[in-house]
């Protein structure tokens, strides 16, 4: 069974953001064992400068690089977009080797190159989503692999 970490920077604010998460976890647990690590992100002030963006980017990076296990994909806009039968082609091949898989998605300010160089960055889309809606929409999406995989009738 395929260990897959979801690492975030941040915590779901809202009731029905962390409603929606705990859905799909719950509906992920036949197909493997997913694990929501939620990390704090860098306090920076209201108009931070891009010397500082940088330094919280970098301490947030090194948070993330001690938390990701097996192959790492980072979420970025400047990644290959994917469709969802491509992730479940990712999914599957994961499950084979390392048998590990981690998702990552950075802070409101992006994610550090050194993040970004740990594996293949994927996009979700060209438009720009809330980072609580993109971490809702990757893990539906990961379901959605999962029922490609086992050829069920929710993808359509």
């Amino acid at each position: 069974m395929l260990n897959l970490r979801l690492v975030c920077m941040g915590k779901l604010k809202e009731a029905y953001w962390r409603q929606a998460v705990a859905e799909y976890e719950k509906r992920l647990s036949p197909f493997c064992r997913f694990q929501l690590l939620e990390l704090p992100e860098e306090r920076l002030p209201e108009n931070p400068s891009p010397s500082q963006i940088e330094v919280g980017l970098q301490r947030e990076g090194e948070a993330i690089r001690r938390r990701v296990r097996g192959r790492v994909c980072p979420l970025c806009i400047e990644g290959k977009q994917l469709d969802s039968q491509g992730l479940a082609k990712l999914l599957e091949e994961s499950m084979l080797s390392p048998g590990e898989l981690s998702f990552v998605i950075g802070s409101s300010f992006g994610l550090s190159p050194e993040v970004k160089a740990l594996g293949p960055g994927f996009s979700m889309s060209r438009m720009t989503f809330p980072h609580q809606l993109a971490r809702v929409m990757l893990c539906e999406q990961i379901y959605r692999g999962f029922q490609i995989i086992n050829h069920t009738k929710y993808h359509k």
